[in-house]
């Protein structure tokens, strides 16, 4: 995966076209498409901290899955450029110093790389809305991109199929322990996407036994599911 990431830098920056935001994949929406047979991407980013508002992506780590596997040479690992942020209140989460944030990739062209590697496909996260408020606001920052992807929430998709589950908690470790999986690095954007693709697979696996299909039936399972969280507050 590296090395196809510097071959496609290298391309771009001999090639002397500069920045193309023109030709980028269109967002694919959630409709008839296998379930089982598209491609999904799960994502994970590491940020200078919470607040969607003001702080700024630094690391990007991603996965793609399809045909019910976790495709090792279809990744996304990169730090971003950003010497001038300030990481002091995080470096301790993420453990990415300004040394890294030095030599990270030029944020422009790593943005411009990722969506061209999505290709508009279907985004999950855990707690997505987190990670889609970042990206979105990165991307319209840097490269003027506003086009929405399909996000879909693992910490929705988990209890939609595993309802009785009790994971003794709502975060991503305690869905971990529950399945017994091994997470190499927390806070890790590659090593968190990883394990994230896991339990996605995990629960796509049960989502098949339950007679969801495609990308509309989850869909439309999250939204009940949401509903069905709201309703349990009253």
């Amino acid at each position: 995966m590296f090395s196809n990431l510097k071959q496609w830098f290298f391309e771009k920056r001999n090639a002397n076209a500069g920045i193309d935001t023109e030709n980028l994949p269109t967002p694919k929406t959630a409709g008839e498409q296998n379930l089982f047979s598209s491609r999904l991407i799960v994502l994970d980013l590491e940020t200078t901290g919470l607040n969607t508002a003001k702080d700024e992506v630094i690391a990007i780590g991603a996965v793609a899955i399809e045909k019910d596997a976790i495709h090792l040479d279809d990744q996304f690992d990169l730090i971003l450029r950003r010497p001038e942020l300030d990481i002091r209140e995080t470096v301790l989460i993420h453990g990415i110093g300004p040394e890294a944030l030095t030599q990270g990739q030029e944020t422009k062209e790593a943005l411009l790389h990722l969506l061209e590697w999505m290709n508009g496909d279907p985004i999950l996260a855990y707690h997505a809305e987190f990670d889609k408020r970042f990206l979105e606001r990165t991307l319209k920052a840097q490269l003027g991109y506003s086009l929405s992807h399909v996000w879909m929430d693992v910490a929705e998709v988990l209890p939609a199929f595993f309802p009785k589950a009790d994971p003794k908690g709502r975060g991503l470790d305690h869905w971990s322990d529950l399945f017994g999986l091994e997470v190499s690095e927390r806070h890790h954007a590659a090593a968190d996407a990883m394990v994230t693709a896991e339990l996605t697979l995990i629960a796509l696996s049960a989502a098949k036994k339950s007679g969801v299909k495609t990308l509309k039936d989850l869909s439309q399972k999250l939204r009940y599911q949401r509903r069905l969280q709201k309703m349990k507050r009253f």
